[in-house]
């Protein structure tokens, strides 16, 4: 009889482990008055592969133009320049089987997004670009344990006077600026990964999905797609540690508004929001 009293016992400390381990930052949070009313364009205003592309100068400055927020993805060249540009490898956007960090910046400036008139852009180039006029929401692409991209552009965000966050699916990013400039604002980025079918580690995507190593990173806000929004983790970090919540990345009007009760921010692509 005594296994049976035992039992409560072990599922409730359980229980109390799990929302130790996804507990997120509870104190001297960033103010996040200045964020409010803004939406966000995911990977600047992109509205034609020829035009205006995914982070391309085109998009940023449209986006400046019409008043929207912006994220955008920084990665280093293989000289260590970090440069905007969402996917570790070339293949989608430029038609070149190879990875980001395999080319130079020369080389990857002889390259054009979508066959347009649009390169790849130094993150430089951007911030000079923005220069504060809309908020950033900057996603450091971590493929592995390399954290250097966080070395590099650090300084940069340092020196800019404009509003920014930062932003990663790769906890470590999120460790390296806990140790390293613990007053930026910094989120951490996920999804249901497991049913998003994402190639790679599924226990690591199941820590990952379920925000398990929260009480490590410490992050200000979680950014959660928007269509796995019941997932239990984030549900609890919104409704009892309360923390800001992003929303990536929505595509139309009608999931802009359902997604309003469960999401602070959003992130926009493939439409224009209406308030």
């Amino acid at each position: 009889m005594l296994w049976l009293l035992t039992i409560p016992i072990i599922i409730l400390t359980l229980f109390i482990l799990y929302l130790l381990a996804i507990m997120p930052k509870l104190t001297s949070r960033p103010d996040l008055t200045p964020w409010k009313g803004w939406y966000f364009a995911h990977r600047g205003l992109h509205q034609s592969h020829k035009k205006s592309p995914e982070n391309s100068m085109a998009a940023f400055k449209l986006a400046v133009e019409h008043g929207y927020g912006i994220e955008l993805d920084v990665q280093l060249s293989k000289d260590k320049i970090p440069v905007v540009f969402h996917d570790y490898t070339l293949t989608r956007i430029c038609g070149l089987d190879k990875k980001v960090c395999d080319l130079t910046l020369k080389e990857l400036q002889e390259l054009r997004l979508y066959h347009s008139n649009e390169q790849i852009p130094t993150f430089e180039s951007v911030l000079n670009l923005v220069n504060g006029k809309v908020p950033l929401i900057v996603e450091f692409k971590v493929e592995s344990h390399d954290t250097s991209v966080c070395d590099v552009v650090a300084p940069m965000l340092d020196n800019y006077k404009g509003l920014y966050c930062i932003e990663s699916f790769n906890p470590l990013a999120l460790m390296w600026y806990k140790k390293n400039r613990p007053n930026v604002m910094r989120g951490q980025l996920s999804s249901n990964l497991i049913k998003d079918k994402e190639s790679g580690d599924p226990s690591l995507y199941f820590i990952l999905q379920n925000l398990l190593l929260n009480f490590v990173t410490k992050p200000h806000f979680i950014a959660y797609n928007h269509l796995h929004s019941k997932m239990p983790s984030f549900v609890l970090c919104r409704n009892l540690y309360r923390i800001p919540t992003f929303a990536w990345t929505i595509k139309s009007q009608e999931a802009l508004e359902s997604s309003k009760k469960s999401f602070d921010f959003f992130i926009f692509d493939h439409f224009i929001p209406q308030d």
